[in-house]
């Protein structure tokens, strides 16, 4: 009996997390008779899009009996997806709920779901953290992922529903990498209005982005207005064991999400129906939690900017 052949699209090698998603799924593959190759698409939609469609167009002897994938954009490829159910393959989705899902079961041959953590109630628990760093209310410079990306939507919408109304956002962008991040604040901090605004609290959407913020204010060269940076509480998103809970321990982060790599979890349940009757369940959902716990978090002590 030949071992199931599974694609693994991840967005990017320059991500902890995406990476973080990859060694899950291998931990899985160890375990289960899978052909697991894994590739990455350089946050990059149209070399996901060209990546995936080469694998399921190609030979049959070599065409995966599933798709695995983190989007890199908003929409998670529908025309991939389609042509992939078409072609009796399963169509998993991290971390998106796309709205072409609940068609594609309807006539698929092959295991269709998503598997992604919630991120609104990511959000909520961000806006939580900042009501207990900042009782009294205040500023908190928000680096967001990009604009059209689901993940990035959800926190936002899940964070302004519980926001406190004394405490203001200030957006910018960012492409979920430390890289990119660094870019997006540097530009901020070098418009005029950024030097007048007053922040309290620095947050990102993913901790490798709080991080690349954090490094760009100290490399500020004005040493009052660094340490004055420097002070403020900082917060993430991802939480992994090696950097967002380790930062978090040595002091460079004040705060972060935790949300469980989602590809492992995702690559078991398309093993288990492969070639069965019945559909998954189409949604399946994973809890984020604060790290640390809420109740642990303190006021900040800062000299606000």
């Amino acid at each position: 009996m030949k071992k199931p052949r599974v694609l693994l699209s991840l967005m990017t090698e320059e991500n902890d997390y995406q990476l973080e998603q990859a060694s899950a799924a291998r931990q899985v593959a160890q375990g289960q008779p899978v052909e697991l190759q894994i590739l990455f698409a350089g946050n990059d939609t149209i070399t996901q899009s060209t990546q995936i469609l080469r694998a399921i167009q190609g030979d049959a002897s070599q065409r995966p009996d599933a798709v695995i994938l983190e989007p890199v954009g908003g929409t998670a490829l529908p025309q991939v997806a389609r042509a992939a159910s078409q072609a009796g393959i399963g169509w998993g989705v991290l971390n998106n709920i796309p709205e072409y899902l609940s068609e594609l079961r309807r006539a698929a041959r092959a295991p269709v779901f998503t598997v992604s953590t919630d991120h609104e109630e990511i959000g909520r628990i961000q806006a939580r953290q900042f009501a207990a760093l900042l009782p009294r209310g205040g500023t908190v410079l928000y680096v967001q992922g990009p604009s059209e990306h689901f993940a990035s939507k959800q926190r936002t919408v899940g964070m302004q529903s519980v926001l406190s109304p004394n405490i203001r956002i200030s957006g910018l962008r960012a492409n979920w990498t430390e890289e990119g991040a660094a870019r997006s604040v540097t530009s901020w901090l070098n418009l005029t209005v950024a030097n007048k605004l007053r922040m309290d609290l620095v947050s990102a959407q993913n901790d490798l982005m709080a991080i690349a913020a954090r490094k760009v204010f100290q490399g500020v060269n004005n040493l009052v207005e660094r340490e004055r940076w420097v002070s403020l509480p900082y917060t993430g998103c991802d939480g992994l064991l090696k950097t967002g809970q380790a930062w978090v321990r040595e002091g460079l982060l004040t705060a972060t999400v935790m949300m469980a790599p989602s590809a492992g979890h995702a690559l078991k349940l398309m093993l288990d129906h492969l070639g069965k009757p019945g559909q998954e369940p189409e949604k399946n959902w994973l809890p984020p939690e604060s790290f640390p716990p809420l109740h642990q978090l303190r006021p900040a002590n800062v000299a606000a900017l």
